[in-house]
């Protein structure tokens, strides 16, 4: 039970921290969306050495760059996560916090249909019923947006995507973000001196923005060791459960925090997702099968 409760702790630890990105992005400010993430990216790489050097699991990290299969798919996890920060910081801070919890909503479901056109997974008849009602929330709010939710299904699939590839190479989360960062590195701390030579940084124009922007690479980092320790004391049922405390979170900050306008249709969209998302939950539990670990069952 100890064990349990410490897991719980971790979980909602976690997520609680992702959901509350959105206050932080625009702290950053004026910093761009690429400069943030390029930031992130570094920052969080040093992050991520000095946590492997203390859990001894450097060597074994160096060991795995060299496999060249999993190097290559890291470099496209690289990619694929590279797409979904930008995208999210953007969105965050450019008025859009509302769609990107939308990205995150239907997340579980991006990957339902990956598992099925991917992985050769078979969908159970809940799941297909909450995709069919995810479909027709995101047919809603298409046509109150009067166009396609581009942001939230960039989020969707580039995290999905991310997931699936990561799913299939099955190593350790701390490992392999240390090494697609690493793989970043060459791009992000070029981009980073580039700016610095142009006079154009905002690292080191100002110590509460300078401190702010190492501390991207470190906030993004310590929740993934949160959720790591949480997925060794958890059952996968409370897990999947679990990660609709992030988008809750980003919604919630969107209406109230940065009032974003809701219209009716918006409303009924969400709704409907939400709908969605709790026929999702009702089949989770009856199967006690994580909604983040492949969702569709294997026949």
């Amino acid at each position: 039970m100890k064990s349990y409760k410490l897991g719980l702790i971790f979980g909602v630890s976690a997520y609680t921290i992702w959901g509350l990105f959105p206050l932080y992005w625009p702290l950053l400010k004026p910093s761009t969306s690429l400069e943030i993430v390029a930031n992130r990216s570094v920052w969080t790489l040093l992050f991520c050495i000095i946590a492997l050097s203390f859990s001894h699991q450097l060597r074994a990290t160096i060991s795995l760059m060299k496999n060249v299969v999993i190097t290559l798919k890291l470099a496209l996890t690289s990619i694929l996560i590279s797409i979904n920060w930008l995208v999210y910081i953007w969105g965050v801070n450019h008025g859009h916090v509302v769609e990107c919890a939308l990205g995150y909503y239907i997340n579980p479901l991006i990957i339902i249909a990956f598992g099925v056109l991917l992985l050769k997974e078979k969908m159970r008849r809940l799941q297909w019923i909450s995709v069919a009602i995810a479909v027709v929330g995101v047919l809603v709010l298409t046509i109150d947006y009067g166009r396609p939710p581009w942001i939230a299904l960039a989020l969707a699939f580039s995290w999905g995507s991310y997931g699936v590839i990561k799913k299939q190479l099955a190593i350790p989360a701390l490992q392999g973000l240390t090494i697609e960062t690493l793989i970043s590195l060459p791009f992000y701390g070029g981009y980073l001196l580039l700016l610095m030579k142009q006079g154009n940084s905002h690292f080191g124009h100002g110590a509460g923005l300078t401190v702010l922007l190492i501390g991207a690479g470190i906030v993004t980092a310590i929740p993934l060791l949160l959720f790591n320790g949480s997925g060794n004391r958890l059952p996968f049922t409370i897990i999947g459960l679990l990660q609709y405390i992030t988008p809750t979170l980003q919604f919630m900050i969107g209406v109230l925090v940065r009032h974003e306008k809701m219209s009716v249709g918006s409303w009924i969209g969400f709704f409907i997702i939400w709908g969605a998302l709790v026929t999702l939950a009702i089949d989770l539990m009856k199967s006690s099968t994580p909604s983040d670990d492949g969702l569709a069952e294997v026949k």
